[in-house]
């Protein structure tokens, strides 16, 4: 036998083991949908008889006072069944989506089984309920704990584990919004933050099983349907220019409102969290006879703005404001439900208030008001998440047309600039922030004190920190880093922890001192040039 035929029998037994893992992969990932799109499906049925259920027993007992009362006793039991349940199992509070991020990257291992079962009854109970709060943050964790059920079930290590929970987050997204594409993109963009071959084809499997089965149940037509008459021609779009520049600012003012309702819940101490869901479930039922288009994601809101009798600019704006404060308060308190739902009808309130505003201004051809519609819920995801792809795909899949890319594309574009040029935190890598516990890091930094912001950093081969622990790098004042990708493992990184090339730094700093700690750990982490 020649030397080399070692070498040659090596690679075609990588090859083959190559092989032989990517089929794996599809066929774990098919599961993985075929699970989480059953749950997410039977979910979505849960949360449509309770909202039709709500809308019917409200709508027969408004005006009288005797049944009113009776309506509010009620909301006290469901708060009191979703605090239990909260308590039961914490990992269930608020979205769900900063907890599988924190499962993907390793700072949680929440019990999958507990997680689904409370926050399915939970996200039913707040349905009921009628908060202003969404199915697709829940659906993105109730998909989530499913890949990590598959993931037990196989005997997966934890490496594996975290491509399959991201697998489920996919094909949550993609059974709560009836949109595949926009499920691969989202766990991509959002969940998992990078591109393998390995990720892409078991996301594809997982998000079009799930897609398949939740089409199969329930319909081929879209959550949302968008029709547009015409195309917005050329001459239009400094419109679109313009909007986009607005949905960045207001994408700003989104997050910085609803991190600002969150901190000032943490006041509220004593009791938690029924104390801090007093609130929310009060509103709730003064809404479900005050104003009972505010109720739940936004369905209702969504059928006024698309009916033939457009509504004028003045109660567009209220009802975009009212939909905003319940929104806010009900997600602030921490109560199990999602806002992408929510902040995609207001997405479509701002295209609305934005087209008739121009057309009271300039004469704006109202022709193109569902074209206006799509470019704000674009705009303002990719100012809110600061996933303007997800955004756009999000559109497409709605509409059903690739008419509309162009105007699309910039309008996420240009919301996205804006919106990180107001130094404002993405608003999950936020939550994600405030659900890492950098308290376990064991390296010595100067402390965190304001907002944060998580940056990742590639280590360049050759550069100044490669060979040297994390205790020896001089890092620069409020940063830390809390994880290390390496190899597509992840390591909780510890004083003693060596930096090699090639190595991912995931940090967090405040956003105060972002510029600054930015432009160093850039010059500390980039390649040697060789002459």
């Amino acid at each position: 036998m020649s030397s080399s035929d070692p070498q040659n029998a090596s690679a075609a037994v990588s090859r083959r083991f190559s092989r032989r893992f990517q089929i794996d992969l599809v066929i774990e990932g098919a599961l993985v949908g075929l699970f989480g799109g059953g749950v997410v499906t039977l979910y979505r049925l849960s949360l449509s008889g309770a909202e039709e259920l709500l809308r019917q027993v409200t709508g027969s007992i408004a005006g009288n006072l005797l049944y009113m009362a009776l309506w509010f006793l009620f909301l006290a039991v469901l708060l009191l069944l979703v605090g239990k349940l909260m308590t039961w199992e914490p990992a269930t509070a608020g979205s769900g989506i900063p907890q599988v991020d924190a499962e993907v990257i390793g700072h949680m291992d929440a019990p999958w089984h507990r997680v689904i079962l409370a926050k399915f009854i939970e996200g039913s109970a707040v349905a009921l309920a009628g908060l202003s709060m969404g199915r697709e943050g829940p659906s993105v964790q109730l998909g989530g704990m499913s890949g990590k059920a598959v993931s037990r079930l196989f005997g997966r290590k934890r490496g594996e584990e975290r491509l399959l929970v991201t697998c489920g987050a996919a094909a949550g997204m993609s059974a709560a919004f009836h949109a595949p594409l926009t499920g691969v993109l989202f766990a991509i963009e959002e969940i998992h933050r990078e591109f393998t071959a390995s990720l892409i084809i078991s996301v594809m499997a997982s998000s079009l099983t799930a897609d398949y089965l939740v089409s199969g149940v329930l319909g081929v037509a879209p959550v949302m349907s968008l029709d547009f008459l015409r195309d917005l021609p050329h001459a239009d779009y400094p419109y679109v220019v313009a909007l986009g520049i607005v949905c960045g600012i207001l994408g700003a003012l989104h997050n910085r409102g609803m991190f600002a309702c969150q901190s000032a819940y943490k006041h509220i101490s004593k009791g938690t969290p029924y104390m801090r869901l007093v609130i929310p479930f009060a509103l709730a039922g003064v809404a479900a006879f005050a104003w009972p288009e505010l109720m739940c994601g936004g369905d209702a809101v969504f059928e006024a703005i698309t009916s033939p009798t457009m509504m004028g600019l003045a109660p567009l704006i209220v009802l975009l404001l009212g939909k905003y404060a319940f929104t806010t308060v009900s997600f602030g308190s921490g109560a199990p439900g999602g806002t992408l739902f929510p902040l995609v009808v207001m997405g479509a309130l701002v295209g609305c208030c934005f087209s008739r505003a121009a057309g009271i201004v300039s004469g704006f051809d109202l022709a193109y008001y569902p074209n206006f519609m799509a470019l704000g819920i674009a705009g303002l995801f990719a100012a809110v998440v600061r996933a303007p792809v997800t955004g756009c795909v999000l559109v497409f899949e709605l509409t059903g047309s690739l008419d509309a890319m162009l105007s699309v594309s910039l309008v996420s574009i240009l919301a996205y600039i804006v919106a990180n040029l107001t130094k404002t935190d993405p608003f999950y890598e936020h939550l994600l922030a405030a659900q890492l516990d950098v308290s376990e890091d064991s390296v010595e930094v100067t402390g965190l004190t304001g907002e944060k912001v998580l940056k990742t950093f590639h280590v360049g081969a050759g550069c100044r920190i490669e060979g040297m622990t994390v205790a020896e790098v001089p890092w620069p004042d409020a940063t830390r880093v809390i994880l290390i990708n390496r190899a597509s493992a992840e390591l909780i990184p510890i004083g003693t922890t060596r930096i090699e090339a090639l190595d991912d730094l995931l940090m967090i700093m405040d956003t105060d001192a972002e510029e600054d700690v930015t432009m160093k750990l850039e010059v500390m982490t980039r390649p040697a040039v060789k002459r």
